[in-house]
């Protein structure tokens, strides 16, 4: 039903204006009595093999939703019961932000992806503060965190220690989002020596924080790079998680490549920058997971994103050596039946 009326209806407008759209759209019908119960039984699957024992967490299965689609944390509730084993939210600044100007996010129906320059939108670590307070304890939550847009680069630091600071009570992991190619100076943020400036202060806050609160256990730190990192680069990322005893990698964020596209140059022109995800960038993801878990001998988690358009993309990726996988465009191309469908075939494998 998704793709043949849902999907032609929703791409019939606006991509942003939908997106805001179909939030009001789920928080709506999760409000109608039994609804809940009918998206469970049509998306939920659960089964004690699904589990995923990770960074001292507990997933109920391994279909995450990857950061930028709940930016706010408004929706996690009621996305739980499409099925996800965890959701990740942000990147949350500390100051809320327009992000850059529209139109910013463009789909590429010829090539099932879409291009974004959002810029981190969001309304800061407040209002997403707030939300998380009404966690209903679901499933697994990550904070992906980042600075803001107006931050001076010897501040960067702080911005991210702001973050990871606010949300330390309220979400399960972290994730330090350093490769989106939509900020500013970029280049700072994967100089490996600012790389391992940042991680070593956040480090730091977890354990006091952590300290403080015996109860409360230190929270995993995870890196998420980009697709369009070379061998050298990710031979230094190895290096990074090794030396600073980082829980994990996110691989991959969205590509500035536009190679083998089949969208016409002259509408890529038209688009701009930004940002391409989906099914474009789902080779060159899956070599980065590849090269990652092979490189370094599977010394650390990885969690797989990018181009999961199918039950077998995630079976790729998982063999790859992604631990866990996220969905993102897949989801807005596909529908909530993806994540079904990705847990099924991991059963059929056991």
């Amino acid at each position: 039903m998704y793709k043949s009326l849902l999907r032609p209806f929703f791409f019939s407008f606006d991509p942003e204006k939908i997106h805001h759209f179909t939030f009001k759209l789920v928080k709506l019908t999760s409000k109608i009595p039994g609804m809940t119960s009918v998206f469970r039984r049509l998306y939920v699957v659960e089964d004690k093999q699904l589990q995923r024992n990770l960074f001292g967490l507990t997933f109920k299965n391994p279909v995450g939703l990857a950061a930028g689609f709940d930016k706010n944390a408004v929706l996690y509730n009621e996305l739980a019961n499409f099925g996800f084993g965890f959701i990740e939210i942000g990147t949350v600044t500390p100051k809320g932000q327009a992000g850059n100007p529209k139109k910013r996010l463009f789909r590429l129906k010829d090539d099932q992806g879409i291009i974004n320059r959002m810029g981190f939108n969001n309304e800061g670590l407040e209002a997403a503060i707030t939300q998380l307070k009404l966690n209903k304890g679901q499933l697994i939550i990550g904070g992906n965190i980042g600075k803001n847009t107006d931050t001076a680069p010897e501040d960067y630091t702080r911005d991210y220690l702001e973050c990871f600071k606010g949300l330390h009570p309220y979400v399960d992991y972290f994730v330090l989002n350093v490769s989106c190619p939509n900020v500013g100076s970029h280049a700072k943020l994967t100089d490996k020596d600012y790389l391992l400036e940042l991680i070593s202060e956040v480090q730091k806050a977890n354990e006091e924080l952590s300290g403080r609160a015996q109860s409360r256990p230190k929270k995993p730190i995870l890196l998420k790079i980009a697709p369009d990192l070379n061998t050298i680069q990710l031979d230094e990322i190895i290096e990074i998680i090794k030396e600073t005893k980082l829980d994990g990698v996110i691989a991959t964020n969205t590509s500035v490549d536009r190679t083998g596209l089949k969208t016409s140059q002259e509408r890529l022109e038209a688009i701009g920058n930004g940002g391409l995800s989906g099914q474009p960038i789902k080779e060159k993801s899956t070599k980065v997971i590849k090269y990652l878990a092979e490189k370094s001998n599977k010394a650390f988690p990885i969690i797989g994103v990018g181009g999961i358009h199918s039950a077998e993309d995630a079976l790729e990726k998982l063999e790859a050596g992604a631990d866990l996988v996220q969905i993102y465009t897949g989801f807005i191309y596909e529908g909530p039946r993806l994540i079904k469908q990705i847990n099924q075939a991991i059963l059929n494998q056991n």
